[in-house]
């Protein structure tokens, strides 16, 4: 059995940052909490993902910090929402990398075509950067969506990082 290398303490940043991001379901959940998803029932029934497998990926993104747990009460049981923190919201330009590369390089033959970034005050498709390419405004986090995404037709505002 081989023992998996750990990066963490790499010289390269590159290097750093695949330790944090680069296991298995840890993209796609950050995907979804910045997609709006908070609960590990939606994060289970929208990845398809084992119980184990998304208690492990939730504890160590709550870890390194990418997540933050917070209490809530369901009837009488307090359970825990996942909330994405500022370095799990900075996570945004990789998310959107990938999904540029897997549009320009990959295909679906069942998804909805290519994810687009959208900023909703104009209603205009735009790229990641600081103005919006259609109205030329600052594009703030709160103004954006993405549209035609995995996981609905519609508009989906990305979620805010907890303070």
């Amino acid at each position: 059995m081989s023992r998996r290398t750990t990066w963490a303490d790499a010289a390269c940043p590159i290097a750093r940052a695949a330790d944090v991001l680069g296991e298995p379901w840890t993209l796609l959940i950050l995907r979804n909490a910045t997609a709006g998803t908070t609960r590990f029932e939606d994060f289970r029934t929208q990845l398809g993902i084992a119980d184990n497998v998304l208690t492990t990926r939730l504890g160590k993104l709550v870890d390194r910090g990418l997540l933050t747990k917070l209490p809530y009460r369901d009837g009488g049981r307090t359970r825990h929402e996942y909330r994405l923190t500022q370095a799990g919201s900075d996570a945004l330009p990789v998310l959107h990398a990938l999904g540029a590369w897997g549009d320009a390089h990959t295909a679906s033959a069942t998804g909805p075509g290519p994810m687009a970034l959208v900023h909703s005050r104009c209603g205009q498709r735009t790229r990641p950067g600081a103005k919006c390419d259609a109205c030329g405004k600052t594009l703030a986090r709160g103004d954006l969506a993405w549209r035609g995404s995995w996981l609905s037709e519609g508009e989906i505002p990305l979620a805010d990082p907890v303070d």
